[in-house]
């Protein structure tokens, strides 16, 4: 299988796809047992690792924190109109000191950004939206939608 990235083809073959579905399930998998499983070296599961991180497919391994267990029992995408003489740089900037904020997409349509965040309860959602991302220099205005459950969450399949 071939992908495009970034003017560059890369190719991975199947072993490359059995090493990333592996990790992909679980990034704390062993690379001796994925070695086993595939039938390879642990050598040559680090060599091949490297060459899909330095083609730029794969970035690193995270762990991810349940919001819910630390209490932001509340999601929310935000949508943010921008006044026409926003500063794009300023704004992002500006939504980066804000660490409930998760992410933050420019796009094309109705909004100029749609951003991701995290809050207590529609309280602290109000809080935010009232006193931190509406007071932002540039922000026109905004429209939320409050996440009830989130019924997918995967990646992109290999």
């Amino acid at each position: 299988m071939k992908f495009k990235a970034k003017n560059k083809t890369i190719s991975i073959d199947g072993i490359d796809k059995k090493i990333l579905r592996a990790l992909m399930e679980d990034a704390r998998t062993p690379i001796l047992e994925i070695a086993r499983n595939v039938g390879i070296s642990g050598a040559a599961i680090h060599q091949r690792l490297r060459k899909l991180e330095k083609a730029k497919l794969i970035s690193g391994s995270k762990f991810i924190i349940n919001p819910q267990v630390l209490g932001y029992s509340t999601l929310a995408f935000v949508g943010i109109y921008l006044d026409k003489v926003a500063n794009t740089d300023d704004v992002v900037r500006a939504l980066k000191k804000i660490p409930e904020v998760t992410e933050c997409h420019y796009t094309t349509g109705t909004y100029s950004y749609f951003i991701k965040l995290f809050c207590l309860d529609n309280a602290h959602l109000m809080e935010l939206l009232g006193k931190k991302i509406q007071t932002i220099t540039g922000v026109l205005r905004t429209e939320s939608l409050i996440s009830l459950d989130q019924q997918i969450n995967r990646q992109i399949k290999i």
